[in-house]
């Protein structure tokens, strides 16, 4: 299998994270794609996604599956894994929603990102950048109040949300985020796991 990727992407980090959970990483060359807003490669579009956006994975069989969640469905059924509930597991829709949120997340910080990073700076919109942290400040929040979810063997949710934290400490610094000492507790652990100390979030040219 390959997977298109960018070493700093959260969502491509998602997919690494859960292949060597599920020991499927051998499987899996590594092929970066560079996607830049206002920067169309359309050898990538026309090839590999439409949307220009990472990850992707091509399949064993040839076929190209896009989305963090989906390729994370994918390989978590071909390993016969357990980071996402079966479908008819009643947990399957608390794990689905937890995981839903904290991509929600991670679409807020790339949006920040974006907007504080690559957009000119006298077309930037600080009430809309404030608003994508209040999101994120948000999910925390809940995430904080509700550290049961945190707890048990490791599913998607906490992959993905492990992913965000990651980014925004690899982006922004602290930000606020270890204002909420159940998730950064619980971060902290996350971290000592091989999956996320061999995926660390890196600029490309590093």
């Amino acid at each position: 299998m390959k997977l298109y990727y960018a070493p700093q992407s959260p969502f491509a980090r998602k997919v690494r994270v859960a292949a060597i959970e599920l020991g499927l990483s051998d499987r899996i060359t590594l092929e970066y794609a560079k996607v830049v807003p206002g920067l169309a490669n359309r050898t990538y579009a026309d090839a590999v996604n439409p949307l220009r956006q990472v990850p992707a994975l091509v399949a064993d069989d040839g076929k190209i599956i896009h989305g963090s969640a989906v390729i994370c469905d994918y390989l978590n059924a071909l390993a016969g894994g357990n980071l996402l509930p079966p479908p008819t597991a009643s947990d399957r829709w608390r794990v689905l929603t937890n995981d839903a949120l904290a991509q929600g997340m991670c679409d807020a910080v790339i949006a920040v990102r974006y907007e504080t990073g690559l957009r000119p700076p006298e077309l930037r919109w600080p009430a809309w950048v404030d608003d994508q942290w209040d999101k994120i400040r948000s999910g925390l929040a809940w995430f904080n109040d509700h550290g049961d979810q945190l707890d048990g063997p490791l599913d998607i949710s906490h992959i993905t949300l492990g992913c965000l934290l990651g980014y925004v400490e690899f982006r922004f610094g602290d930000h606020g985020w270890t204002d909420f000492p159940v998730v950064t507790s619980w971060y902290r652990s996350l971290c000592r796991r091989s999956s996320f100390e061999l995926t660390r979030p890196a600029d490309p040219s590093a």
